[in-house]
């Protein structure tokens, strides 16, 4: 089977999220939550060009009203989901339908939990995340699971603040709790089938606001992924949660004309130059990850 252009579409079905993350910059948008017809448009126009979307870019998925119309368009059309959420939200529906067959990955963000609950016991939402899974190994177990613990300090040292949690993991799973970290080698660790630890460390979210880095540099946006937010402003880089590097929007402009537009085309050139040509992907920290590439 052919490969396809993109091996992800973040589309993000809502930009609202039921916490606020200390890691994770508000949004400054209008809160938005995205229209069925127009997520059933999208959908029809990525299918062909992506391995899988993700839904969100900001936002938590579980807050859109219409998961399960969500969930079903993608089956219709075939494309697979790549499903990230807090888990706060996370009760027997919800956990019923991340068990749809569509969903290839699901990725929980357990370090949302004590940056928003520190004086909280984390036991009652790590059973239910518990309880999910021991369903997902016996229902669909072909599919992936991620506990992630994305504020590391450094690249081999789990925040202090998260050692209890990822005790209460190893406890239940009677995993060793002997975890040696080097994030730059290696960022995921199998548990159990297909559950994995993943671990990373924190960065600072690109912003117009910061000083510039720099004219040189490349990035994966364009090349293996773009976003489109809630309101169908189509961005290069999931990064772009304010939408500094607008391309076009899906309400006025076709998908393939947008990414395939001028401004699209030039921006990918630059990457490929190591040029970074948009004064957004100047400021940005994380493109400092692509150093090597």
């Amino acid at each position: 089977m052919e490969k396809k252009r993109f091996s992800k579409i973040n589309i993000e079905i809502s930009n609202i999220c039921n916490l606020q993350c200390s890691f994770c910059p508000e949004v400054i948008r209008e809160k938005k939550i995205m229209d069925l017809k127009v997520f059933e448009s999208i959908i029809q126009q990525v299918a062909p060009l992506t391995e899988q979307v993700c839904l969100h870019l900001m936002g938590d998925p579980l807050v859109h009203p219409k998961l399960e119309e969500i969930i079903q368009i993608c089956d219709q059309y075939q494309t697979p989901i790549f499903f990230v959420t807090n888990a706060v939200l996370l009760k027997d529906r919800q956990s019923e339908l991340l068990l749809h067959p569509i969903i290839r990955q699901v990725n929980f963000s357990l370090h949302s939990f004590f940056d928003n609950f520190p004086n909280r016991d984390s036991s009652e939402y790590l059973s239910r995340i518990f309880r999910f899974t021991k369903n997902a190994f016996e229902r669909r177990p072909d599919l992936y699971i991620n506990y992630r613990l994305w504020n590391l300090e450094n690249t081999n040292h789990v925040s202090e603040k998260n050692i209890k949690m990822l005790d209460s993991i190893c406890d239940h799973f009677q995993f060793s709790k002997q975890i040696v970290l080097n994030i730059k080698k290696q960022k995921s660790i199998k548990i159990l089938n297909r559950l994995y630890l993943h671990f990373d460390t924190e960065f600072i979210w690109p912003s117009l606001d910061l000083p510039s880095l720099g004219t040189e540099g490349t990035c994966y946006g364009l090349k293996s992924h773009f976003g489109i937010h809630a309101d169908g402003t189509v961005v290069p880089c999931c990064l772009d949660k304010e939408a500094s590097i607008p391309l076009g929007n899906v309400n006025l402009t076709s998908i393939s004309e947008i990414i395939n537009s001028p401004k699209a085309r030039s921006i990918l050139q630059g990457f490929r130059e190591r040029k970074l040509i948009q004064e957004l992907c100047q400021k940005c920290q994380y493109i400092e990850r692509f150093q090597q590439l």
